[in-house]
């Protein structure tokens, strides 16, 4: 009972950072954000449904969170970006129907790996290289952009740990175009900008 009052403690936390819900054009985009309550995420932009977390809990850096939070996340034609962002957790994220997806994503250099700037697909077209799971580990920014032509794309995705407000940044700024401009063919400095969008930080 404890942990599904604190589950909802922090639904009421987050319930600020949420907008009112536009009405997307494709149909059954519209029956989803209906069906599944979603409402559109603030400066990421999207449109976010909370699931709920784990019961189970992990020590992370010596502070107690749910091993798993989960959400939908669905991008429409007229909300086609997830704007770049930054988060501490690992976050999976799975193709419920729709889409494809392309995933720009930019891993920092660490113990484990070295730096590098990825696109992955996520899409039913296995033979085109898509794929319906896309795992993008914690410690690196990244940008989602629909498909032009697709009407949207249902995902639903875990963050292990927990996702926590005070885990995430939104945004980014020239030092940030500058470090990654170049790291792949398609990361020129226009598309960085716009893959940032309206979260430039001064």
């Amino acid at each position: 009972m404890r942990h599904l009052l604190v589950g909802v403690m922090g639904v009421v936390a987050l319930s600020p950072l949420y907008a009112a819900t536009p009405v997307a054009k494709d149909d059954r985009a519209q029956a989803l954000i209906r069906e599944l309550k979603l409402t559109v995420l603030p400066k990421e932009s999207g449109y976010l449904g909370i699931v709920g977390a784990s019961a189970q809990r992990v020590d992370a850096g010596g502070r107690s969170l749910a091993a798993q939070s989960q959400n939908y996340y669905m991008l429409t034609r007229e909300l086609p970006v997830n704007y770049l962002h930054w988060l501490a957790p690992d976050d999976t994220h799975i193709l419920i129907e729709g889409g494809p997806v392309d995933y720009f994503i930019f891993c920092p250099a660490n113990g484990k790996r070295g730096k590098a700037a990825m696109k992955v697909t996520l899409g039913m077209d296995l033979a085109a290289g898509q794929r319906p799971i896309v795992a993008v580990p914690g410690g690196c920014w990244k940008a989602l952009k629909l498909h032009e032509g697709a009407g949207y794309a249902l995902m639903a995705n875990t963050l292990s740990p927990e996702f926590t407000p005070d885990r995430v940044r939104i945004g980014e700024g020239a030092a940030w175009v500058k470090e990654w401009a170049g790291s792949a063919g398609w990361a020129t400095p226009e598309f960085l900008r716009e893959m940032i969008g309206p979260n430039w930080v001064k």
